[in-house]
């Protein structure tokens, strides 16, 4: 377990946007990564793409300094909807505190746990 968040593993999909938010305000950068696969890929709007543990790391440790937005605001949890689950893969869905609408595939690893493998931070159009 990291000293910072406690890094248990996640058996439930649902977990992972918790600990993204907790792992984001604790500034634990490795732990944020930690949650994607080596291949994942986030999709940050117009066609903006982070593909892969080294971009995605990178792409969080620039977050740590910049924030969101021209506001630099952290993560905040907002009102997560129940996963979609199929087998191995599970379709999770968060409104955030400025209505946008987040929607992430994870997959179920050989261990039991979950990752996310895609990371869409806003479906609104």
């Amino acid at each position: 377990m990291s000293e910072l968040t406690g890094r248990d593993p996640i058996y439930d999909p649902q977990e992972l946007e918790r600990q993204l938010v907790v792992r984001e305000n604790a500034g634990d950068v490795g732990g944020m990564t930690a949650l994607f696969e080596p291949d994942a890929v986030i999709e940050l709007g117009e066609g903006r793409l982070v593909r892969g543990t080294e971009a995605i790391r990178e792409f969080f440790t620039e977050l740590q300094v910049t924030g969101i937005g021209p506001e630099g605001r952290r993560f905040k949890l907002g009102e997560q909807r129940p996963a979609l689950i199929s087998g191995d893969l599970a379709l999770t869905s968060t409104r955030s505190i400025d209505g946008d609408i987040t929607s992430e595939v994870a997959r179920r690893q050989d261990d039991g746990t979950w990752l996310w493998i895609i990371d869409r931070w806003s479906v609104n159009w």
